[in-house]
């Protein structure tokens, strides 16, 4: 048997190839499918099934790809409607891979489809491990109020009897594999064990040690947001997304003029902040490229035409790998010369002034700046510069209107990142002084400057 984890970074998401006699089972596979098809030639195995968790609402699930890659079938939940696949799955089915067996554990709560799969070997009455998808995570439990407010309480009575009548019951012995670790916003304090097991859970995770009117109520207090992107990849994951086409193309300077000129087209730049703000292409959006794997989600929208700048040729790859297990498609070209050559050409570029915490201290004593703070609620309120105001980089393009026109604004964040996404979209909605707080709050409490926590 062999049981290998592959992560994809940013949506901190794991997945699994799960190997034995010959046969393997995938669960919870990525868009960009490759890795699952190599490890099966590396076994010399044929993927027998791929397995759902359940209708992810994170990522665009990649079973469809993988199917048209190999021979396997789709197994998920019958509770999913799900308009593709061959096993439309009830509690206690179960699947076959070499020697050992799959057993579907139907465990609502996060979502009304969401199945656990506990994996026995032959003739064992005790299972081995447990594929928890987003139920059970790391030091935490999948997060219930993607339906709304109004079902949470349900849903957290759902989840807490899964939990409680369906999981821990395995035995303590059993190996816990979830579908997300750290960085995820399906979870909200994970832990970064990359699995764990029942045993330990059940001593170590706090949600578990909670009676169902306690969990219920700490679950609906928890401060999780719902990224816009959610819907559309919902629908994509309960129809079947689309293949994956052609991606970016590289495009001369001119090619790319060309093409940003066009109405729905957005250029995205995935060069770090110091880098974007020396020079950058009037109108451009700076998410790094790591960022890249999460932010796409907040601040673009489905109908974008995607045109790219990046350092260097490789990280195409890295972006579109983001960009589709996003469900972004429409992904047109990248500027394969570089911003070096744009300059060349005599092309038009903007400017992003940064500054340091000293500066920004400086000046807010003497009232001449507004700092805008955009990291996370929980970030905020562990600590935060006395006097900012706080707005989520993802929430920023709506919410712009609550900041001043007459006044400079220092995007901040933990370390310049999100503040450097920030004081783009601020550029790009036509505010004139934006600055760049590169090193954020490591910066500001290294040189020893006070926080203030809570609201």
């Amino acid at each position: 048997m062999q049981l290998r984890i592959i992560k994809s970074r940013g949506l901190a998401h794991n997945s699994y190839f799960l190997c034995d006699g010959g046969e393997a089972a995938v669960f919870d596979p990525r868009r960009d499918c490759a890795p699952y098809v190599q490890l099966a030639e590396e076994e010399c195995a044929c993927i027998r099934y791929i397995v759902e968790t359940h209708k992810n609402e994170d990522y665009v699930v990649g079973s469809v790809e993988l199917q048209n890659k190999t021979e396997a079938e789709i197994a998920h939940s019958k509770e999913g409607l799900f308009k593709y696949g061959q096993h439309n799955l009830v509690d206690g089915d179960v699947l076959n891979v070499g020697s050992l067996s799959i057993k579907a554990l139907y465990t609502p709560g996060h979502t009304t489809d969401s199945m656990c799969y506990a994996v026995y070997e032959l003739a064992k009455s005790y299972p081995l491990m447990v594929f928890t998808g987003d139920t059970l995570l790391a030091g935490e439990v999948g997060r219930t109020d993607l339906l709304g407010r109004e079902t949470q309480q349900q849903r957290a009575e759902q989840l807490h009897e899964s939990l409680h009548e369906k999981l821990l019951p395995l035995g303590d012995q059993v190996l816990v594999y979830p579908a997300h670790g750290p960085g995820s916003v399906c979870g909200f304090q994970i832990s970064k064990r990359t699995y764990t097991s029942i045993g330990y859970e059940r001593k170590a995770n706090d949600r578990l040690q909670l009676d169902k009117a306690s969990f219920v109520e700490l679950m609906a207090r928890q401060p999780l947001l719902i990224p816009p992107y959610f819907a559309q990849v919902e629908k994509y994951n309960e129809n079947g997304p689309p293949l994956i086409k052609d991606a970016f193309l590289p495009l001369k300077v001119g090619q790319f003029e060309q093409e940003m000129v066009k109405s729905n087209s957005i250029i995205v730049d995935v060069r770090e902040p110091g880098a974007f703000a020396g020079s950058y292409i009037p109108g451009a959006l700076n998410i790094w490229l790591n960022g890249l794997s999460l932010f796409p989600g907040w601040v673009l929208t489905y109908n974008d035409a995607i045109l790219l700048v990046v350092d260097r040729p490789q990280d195409v790859h890295t972006a579109q790998a983001y960009l589709w297990r996003l469900g972004f498609d429409n992904l047109v070209g990248y500027l394969c010369s570089g911003i070096q050559q744009w300059r060349n050409n005599g092309k038009d570029i903007n400017h992003l002034a940064t500054i340091s915490a000293d500066e920004v201290k400086a000046q807010l004593g003497r009232g001449a700046i507004t700092v805008l703070d955009v990291r996370d609620e929980s970030e905020w309120k562990a600590g935060h510069i006395k006097g900012a105001k706080h707005i989520y980089v993802g929430l920023l393009k709506n919410e712009a209107d609550q900041l001043p026109q007459d006044m400079p604004i220092v995007t901040q964040c933990s370390v310049g990142d999100r503040a450097g996404l920030a004081a783009s979209i601020l550029k790009k909605l036509g505010f004139k002084n934006v600055c760049n707080l590169l090193g954020g709050m490591r910066a500001w409490q290294s040189r020893g400057y006070p926080v203030d926590r809570g609201e």
